[in-house]
């Protein structure tokens, strides 16, 4: 099968098209997909420039997200059998266990029936995204209907499904966006406010929108400054949730004098601590996005799509940060 690999850490030139043998089922319970697509996300960039996240180290195949159709079950399979779609996340973190592959061999419990109003390549770059976005706002914020949102980078693959799953729990939404196209992308999912930073301030337009209030829920998806500079915008006993690595700069002052919960999310958490009741958690997350998707409460918008061996040219794409949606490696 035809593969992407890396051998070493650097620049989206390491990513190297490889011939390995197809994987092969060794226990009763796992099943062989043939994959149709991956979704492209910021970890693989992250893996790439600085090396595996797990043990197994390199050289590594890419890709924690995966949509194709079973072609093998094994012996104790009984939720699956060939010829049905299926999508997960799992893999890609170090080794050869990732998606950036014409096949994979994943255990049945890791992976949901893809939801049929999904294609294969949307499926594909769904679960990470859907996975965070869900954790932070319904896991980590307790997100409820009526309250106010904030959520940084809504055209972005995490933010472009946030901003529909918090509408869909009844929530207002506002989010800050860079470009006047961005801004009418956010507002066809949903979004009440968009504020482009390029052309107006985002703490006066917040605390506009919420007469002085402050947000109930802040989600960021962008990195240590932006979380820093949102703590004044959570309204007193709010929620600020970050899925990056806020520093250990911060000053937490104003966040202490406010009585604001700060959150950290981790999707991958379940994954690289192997533990069985998150990892079931997250398949019950995809099933919940699957019914949402299923009634037309929520869209993955795909951008572009690049074949497997394009993945450098993914990368690059990816990395100049001004990609909508998600960004999808497609097998053929």
């Amino acid at each position: 099968m035809q593969a992407i690999e890396i051998h070493e850490i650097g620049e989206p030139s390491v990513l190297q098209l490889v011939e390995r043998p197809r994987p092969q089922i060794t226990t009763p319970t796992e099943i062989l997909v043939k994959l149709a697509a991956a979704g492209v996300n910021p970890v693989d960039t992250k893996i790439r420039r600085n090396g595996a996240m797990n043990a197994a180290g390199l050289p590594a195949i890419l890709g924690c997200d995966g949509a194709g159709v079973i072609a093998a079950v094994g012996d104790a399979v009984t939720r699956f059998q060939p010829g049905d779609a299926v999508w997960f996340c799992h893999g890609g973190l170090g080794g050869d266990a990732g998606n950036y592959a014409e096949y994979r061999v994943i255990d049945q419990a890791l992976v949901q029936p893809k939801p049929a109003a999904l294609t294969l390549i949307e499926a594909g770059a769904a679960p990470l995204v859907l996975l965070t976005a869900w954790e932070a706002l319904h896991d980590r914020a307790r997100i409820a209907a009526g309250q106010q949102v904030l959520i940084h980078g809504g055209a972005g693959g995490v933010g472009h499904v946030a901003i529909q799953l918090a509408v869909a729990a009844g929530a207002r939404v506002c989010t800050t966006v860079s470009s006047a196209e961005k801004a009418i992308f956010a507002q066809s999912l949903g979004a009440e406010r968009c504020i482009n930073y390029h052309e107006e301030t985002v703490a006066d337009a917040v605390l506009e929108w919420t007469n002085g209030r402050g947000v109930d829920i802040a989600l960021d998806t962008v990195g240590p400054t932006v979380f820093q500079q949102t703590i004044p915008l959570v309204a007193q006993y709010g929620d600020l949730v970050t899925i990056l690595d806020p520093s250990a700069a911060l000053n937490l002052k104003e966040a202490r004098l406010r009585n604001l919960r700060l959150s950290l999310t981790l999707m991958l958490t379940p994954q690289l601590h192997d533990l069985p009741t998150a990892l079931a958690h997250q398949g019950d997350i995809l099933n919940h996005c699957a019914e949402l998707i299923e009634r037309g409460a929520l869209q993955i918008v795909v951008s572009k799509t690049f074949p497997l061996a394009q993945a450098a040219a993914a990368h690059q794409l990816l990395e100049q940060g001004h990609a909508t949606g998600k960004l999808a490696l497609v097998c053929d």
